[in-house]
C-alpha cells in the first residue's frame, strides 16, 4: 500500500440472519435461507419459524441452532435477541410468513434496531405500506423486499440499456405472469399454499393480481425507470367460491406516455411461472423470459436478432450490474437462487457498509426497498378499485 493511501474498511465477520417464518416444508423461507448464504458471509442464527412453537423447535434442531434461540414467536425473539450481547444477537431479519404479518413483525423489528428482509407484497395495505415507509426512515435501518426477479442479470443489462438510451423514447410495455396451479379449488383440499393466499384476511385485497400481478408491476417499472400512472383492470374469480380473484388482465398508462398490458393468472393450465416482459421503443426492442433468464433478445428494426447471453464479456461491459450479478462462467446457466442470492448479496453488502461506516455504492443499492413496497401496495389496491369500478381508467393510488 503507497503510505498516505486510505484502505476500505471492511466487516470482518459472518453477518448473524434471524428469520420468521420458514418453518418445516415451508418453501419460500428455505429458498431465503439458501440464498442469503450461497456466497459465504451470513450465518443463520436464530428464529421464530412458525406459530406453532413445537413446530419452530423442529425447524430450529433442522438447522442446527442453539435449541434456546429457535423462539415460540416473533415478540419474544426480539426480546431475547436484544438481551444478548451485541456481539452475539442477530444483524438482520428476514420476514417470510402470509402477508397479513409483514407489517407488525417489520415495524417491531426496525424499532428494536434491526434491518430487515420482507417477502412482497411488503403489507396487507397501503396505509400500513405509507405507514412502513416512515418507520424505515426514522429507524436509519437497512430495508430489503425480495422482488427476486430484479435480481437477474439480464434484467439489470435491460434496465442498463434502457437507462443508456439504447431504444429510445419508450412507447410500450408487455409484461405477463401466468400460472395453472390454481385452477382447481386446492384451498379446499388444505394445500397450505394456496390457503392462505386465497384468504382475503392473510393474503389482502388481491389474489393473483397481489400475489404474481405485483412482480409484472415491479419489473415493468424496474427496468423501464417509468412509474405506472393509471390502470384500466378486469379481475375474474374463475373457481367457484374464490374469495380473491384467480386472473387478471390490464392495460396500464405510464409516464411520459408509454403504454401497457399487464396479464398475470393462475388458471392457466400448463403454465409454471412465465413470467416474461416486452419493452418497445422507438429505436429498439428488448425481450426477457423468466424460464429462460440467460438471455436477452434485442430487436431493431431492418436488422436479425441480437441475442445477449449470461456470462460473456461483453455484457458485464455494457451492465457493471449484471456483470457483478454473474458468478459462472457462459453456457452454465444461473436462475432463480442467483436471483434470489443478488438481492441477498447487495442488501448484506449495504449492511455491511453501514456497520463499518462506510457509504454504500450505487451496485450495492441495487436492490428493492421500502419504496417498491409502497408501490407495489398501491398497484394492488388501483387494480382492486379499476377491477371493480366503471370508471375506464383509475389512477395510482400513491
Amino acid at each position: 500500500m503507497v503510505r498516505g493511501e486510505k484502505t476500505e474498511a471492511k466487516l470482518d465477520r459472518d453477518l448473524r440472519m434471524g428469520m420468521v417464518g420458514g418453518g418445516p416444508g415451508a418453501f419460500i423461507g428455505e429458498v431465503h435461507r439458501k440464498a442469503a448464504r450461497l456466497d459465504g458471509g451470513v450465518q443463520i442464527v436464530a428464529g421464530a419459524f412458525h406459530i406453532d412453537p413445537k413446530l419452530s423447535k423442529q425447524m430450529g434442531r433442522e438447522l442446527h441452532l442453539d435449541p434456546s434461540r429457535a423462539y415460540e414467536n416473533y415478540q419474544q425473539m426480539i426480546e431475547k435477541e436484544l438481551a444478548l450481547p451485541a456481539d452475539q444477537r442477530i444483524d438482520f431479519v428476514s420476514v417470510t410468513t402470509p402477508n397479513n404479518w409483514h407489517f407488525p413483525i417489520a415495524r417491531d423489528f426496525l424499532k428494536a434496531g434491526f434491518h430487515v428482509m420482507c417477502e412482497k407484497p411488503m403489507t396487507l395495505n397501503l396505509t400500513e405500506a405509507k405507514q412502513l415507509s416512515q418507520i424505515v426512515k426514522k429507524s436509519g435501518k437497512v430495508f430489503g423486499l425480495l422482488h427476486n426477479y430484479t435480481g437477474y442479470p439480464m434484467v439489470k443489462l435491460a434496465r442498463d440499456m434502457v437507462r443508456k438510451g439504447d431504444l429510445g423514447r419508450i412507447l410500450k410495455v408487455v409484461v405477463q405472469y401466468p400460472q395453472g396451479w390454481l385452477v382447481r379449488p386446492i384451498e379446499r383440499e388444505g394445500q397450505q399454499q394456496a390457503s392462505w393466499r386465497t384468504d382475503p384476511k392473510q393474503s389482502g385485497a388481491a389474489g393473483c393480481m397481489g400475489d404474481i400481478g405485483t412482480h409484472a408491476e415491479n419489473l415493468a417499472e424496474y427496468i423501464t425507470g417509468l412509474k405506472i400512472t393509471e390502470i384500466c383492470a378486469d379481475l375474474t374469480s374463475f373457481i367457484k367460491g374464490r374469495r380473491l380473484d384467480d386472473d387478471g388482465n390490464c392495460l396500464l398508462h405510464f409516464e411520459k406516455g408509454a403504454k401497457g398490458i399487464l396479464h398475470a393468472s393462475q388458471i392457466s393450465i400448463g403454465q409454471e411461472n412465465n413470467l416474461a416482459i416486452w419493452i418497445n421503443g422507438e429505436d429498439g426492442a428488448l425481450e426477457w423470459h423468466q424460464e429462460h433468464p440467460n438471455y436477452l433478445y434485442e430487436y431493431r428494426l431492418d436488422q436479425p436478432v441480437k441475442v445477449w447471453r449470461r456470462g460473456n464479456e461483453y455484457v458485464g461491459a455494457k451492465s457493471p450490474a449484471a456483470g457483478r450479478a454473474t458468478r459462472i462462467p457462459s453456457g452454465h446457466p444461473e436462475a432463480f437462487l442467483e436471483a434470489f442470492a443478488n438481492i441477498y448479496r447487495n442488501f448484506t453488502d449495504t449492511i455491511r457498509a453501514t456497520i463499518v461506516g462506510r457509504k454504500p455504492t450505487e451496485l450495492e443499492l441495487d436492490f428493492p426497498g421500502v419504496a417498491d413496497g409502497v408501490r407495489g401496495l398501491a398497484f394492488i389496491e388501483t387494480v382492486v378499485a379499476a377491477g371493480s369500478s366503471k370508471q375506464k381508467w383509475i389512477k395510482m393510488k400513491i
